[in-house]
C-alpha cells in the first residue's frame, strides 16, 4: 500500500496560516527572513529530517512542498539536505490557496487511485518516530475490516513530546495529545479522492472514524520562535532539558542527537 507523506517548507500559501498578513508579498518577506529561515532549517536538519531517514519501513514518498519565491541559496540547501533520500519529491509552487494546492499534490502523487492509500502530514519543525510508518502499516492491517467500511479512516498516535531545542540541547515534557500533526495518518479507500488535508487535524474525529494508540511516544512538537500557532491544549509549561538516559532514547525512538542540536543552535 503507498504512503504518502505532505511536508510544508515555508510554502507562503493564500491563507493556511494563522499568523496574517495583507499581502503575498509581505507573507513572502516574512517566511524567507533570514532570522526565521535559519532557524527553520536547523529544525528541519536536526528534529524533522531524521527520524525520516532512519524508518524502519522506507516504502514511503514525502511531498516536500516549498514556494517557486525561495531564494536560490534556501533551494540548493534544500536539495542538499534531501539529496540521499529517493522518497522526496520537492514541489515549488507559486502562491494558491493552502488546502487546494495541498490536496492537489497528495493525489497528483497516488501512483493507483484504484488502490487504497495511507496519508499523513509532517511539520517541518516536528519528529515522529523512526517506525511510525511500519506502525501505519500494521494498524491499518489490524483493522482492516474498518477500513474497508469507510471511505477514510484516522490513525492518531497520540503520545508524545512537547519539546524546544537550543544551544543547550532537548528540553521536553511528554504527554498525550490528540489530533496533533505529528504522528496522525489517514487510510484512503481505493477510489476515494479525499486527502488528509480535507480536514482540519484537530477536527478530523468529525468527520470520519478514527483509531487512538497511546501505547508508546510517536511524536516530538516542538514550539519555538516562529510557531505559527501555540494551542493552548498543546502548551506545556515545566519542559525539563533531557537527561543522558533521556537523550539516548530521543536518539533511538526519534532519531534526535542531542550533540547534533546543540551544534545547530549554538552557532547563534
Amino acid at each position: 500500500m503507498q504512503v504518502i507523506g505532505l511536508c510544508r517548507f515555508s510554502y507562503p500559501a493564500l491563507g493556511g496560516f494563522q499568523i496574517g498578513h495583507e499581502t503575498v508579498e509581505e507573507r513572502i518577506a516574512y517566511l524567507y527572513a533570514e532570522e526565521r529561515i535559519e532557524e527553520r532549517f536547523r529544525l528541519f536538519e536536526t528534529i524533522a529530517l531524521p527520524c525520516l531517514k532512519e524508518q524502519t519501513d522506507q516504502d514511503f514518498d514525502l511531498i516536500l512542498v516549498t514556494g517557486d519565491s525561495l531564494p536560490r541559496v534556501h533551494r540548493d540547501r534544500l536539495h542538499d539536505l534531501t539529496a540521499g533520500m529517493p522518497q522526496v519529491q520537492i514541489r515549488a509552487e507559486p502562491p494558491r490557496r493552502h488546502r487546494d494546492v495541498m490536496k492537489e499534490l497528495i493525489n497528483q502523487a497516488r501512483r493507483d487511485h484504484d488502490q487504497p492509500c495511507l496519508q499523513f502530514r509532517h511539520d517541518d519543525d516536528d519528529a515522529v518516530s523512526v517506525d511510525f510508518v511500519e506502525r501505519l502499516r500494521a494498524v491499518t492491517e489490524d483493522c482492516r475490516p474498518l477500513m474497508r467500511k469507510n471511505r477514510s479512516v484516522a490513525i492518531d498516535f497520540n503520545r508524545g513530546f512537547i519539546a524546544q531545542a537550543g544551544p543547550e540541547g532537548i528540553a521536553a515534557a511528554e504527554g498525550v495529545h490528540p489530533y496533533f500533526v505529528a504522528a496522525l495518518g489517514m487510510h484512503v479507500r481505493r477510489g476515494c479522492p479525499l486527502t488528509i488535508m480535507n480536514f482540519g487535524h484537530h477536527k478530523i474525529n468529525r468527520f470520519m472514524p478514527t483509531v487512538t494508540l497511546t501505547d508508546a511516544p510517536m511524536f516530538v512538537r516542538t514550539h519555538n520562535r516562529f510557531n505559527d500557532s501555540r494551542d493552548t491544549d498543546a502548551w506545556q509549561p515545566g519542559l525539563t532539558t533531557l537527561t543522558p538516559e533521556q537523550a539516548g532514547e530521543f536518539e533511538a525512538r526519534f532519531a534526535i542527537r542531542t550533540s547534533h542540536v546543540k551544534e545547530a543552535f549554538g552557532s547563534g
